[in-house]
Parts: structure tokens; C-alpha cells; sequence
């Protein structure tokens, strides 16, 4: 079974129709004891950093998310749920994050003209072309942002597309079992679906 990870922070409903329309079962779930049986866990989110990170220690769901990654079953980050796999965020202060990936959240650098939220469609430089989670997806293809921060990794390894918004900044990560991605795959109609459809075959 595939849960979603309900901790009031996240467009779970968008997330499980996309799901849905792939022929997928997926279940919202706010028990972190489910995803001890869980085959695949997708952590969602939009908002503040220290809301998200707070309620997930709230609800208990740190450890249960931590030993899911560590138990090599797939794990899908979204938006906010891929900032808080990282170590730390400077987002209004500094607040610890889930401490899975090395690295850090920082925001867009201030430059002129340049528009704080980065909002709407932009293009995936694609790093890491053998990457589960990208078969199927041209080069250069379009996936919906909303977000004023981003990730930068310690391991640039890890780095599996990039967009640019003022320079470069990373658009998905892969390591292992575990991907994320700073766009909404749920909002970015076939090339998402695409995406979300590989993640359910691993």
C-alpha cells in the first residue's frame, strides 16, 4: 500500500486523485505506526518550514519517516516534503530538519527583477538521466514550482535535475530508495503523472 502523509501541511487530496487517475490506491494517513507496513511513503507539503517540522515531531512521525528511508522501501518527497528531508533551514530563523540528506534550505538570493516566490512552469535539466523517477520524461521538460526557498546538498550527487530561477537550483533529488522533488509533480499534468507512475513501479 502507498500512504501519504497527513500532518496538516500538505495538498494531500491533489496528491491521492493524481494517484487515482493512474489506477493507484493511495491512503492518507496520520498514524506514523502505518508506515512501519507502508510499501511506499510519499511526504507532501506546502507552507513554513517550522509549522511542517513541528508537526511532524507533534504527531511523532520524525522516527517513523526516518526508519522508512533507512528500511530501502520507496520514499517520495513533494515541495516542502523534500526541504524537510535536509539538515537545516533558514527559513524566518534556523530549524533542524529530518536530517536524512546532508545540506541545507535556503531562500532565492536577492537580485533585480528577479520574483520571490518562484511561481509556475519552468523547465528540468535532467542530471541523472538513468534516475527510476525520470524514465519517460524529454529533457527540457515543463513541471509546475511554488516555493521561495531551495535545497542546496552537501553531496552533489544526489542532485537529479535542476531548473534555473536566477541560476541554477535543484529541482529533484535521488539517492537510493529515496527521491524528491521541489515542484509539484500532482500539478504538472503528464510529464507529473509520468512521474508519478514511475514512482509507483519501483
Amino acid at each position: 500500500m502507498l500512504h501519504i502523509v497527513d500532518y496538516g501541511m500538505g495538498n494531500l487530496r491533489s496528491v491521492q486523485k493524481a494517484f487515482e487517475h493512474l489506477g493507484v490506491a493511495a491512503e492518507i494517513t496520520t498514524n506514523p505506526r502505518d508506515l512501519a507496513t507502508a510499501d511506499k511513503v510519499i511526504l507532501p507539503g506546502v507552507g513554513a518550514f517550522r509549522d511542517a517540522i513541528a508537526e511532524l515531531k507533534r504527531l511523532d512521525f520524525v522516527s517513523a519517516l526516518q526508519d522508512h528511508v533507512a528500511s530501502g522501501k520507496p520514499f517520495l518527497g513533494i515541495c516542502l516534503g523534500l526541504q524537510l528531508l535536509f539538515d537545516v533551514s533558514y527559513e524566518d530563523g534556523e530549524y533542524e530538519g529530518l536530517g536524512i540528506v546532508p545540506g541545507q534550505v535556503v531562500r532565492f538570493p536577492p537580485q533585480p527583477d528577479l520574483k520571490v516566490p518562484h511561481m509556475g512552469w519552468n523547465s528540468l535539466n535532467i542530471t541523472q538521466p538513468n534516475c527510476p523517477l525520470f524514465q519517460g520524461v524529454a529533457a527540457g521538460s515543463h513541471v509546475y514550482f511554488v516555493h521561495s526557498y531551495h535545497v542546496v546538498p552537501t553531496d552533489k550527487s544526489v542532485i537529479a535535475a535542476t531548473s534555473d530561477h536566477g541560476g541554477p537550483f535543484v529541482a529533484a533529488i535521488a539517492r537510493g530508495n529515496l527521491v524528491a522533488t521541489q515542484f509539484h509533480p500532482e500539478k504538472s499534468q503528464k510529464v507529473g503523472l509520468q512521474l508519478l507512475k514511475n514512482f509507483e513501479a519501483q
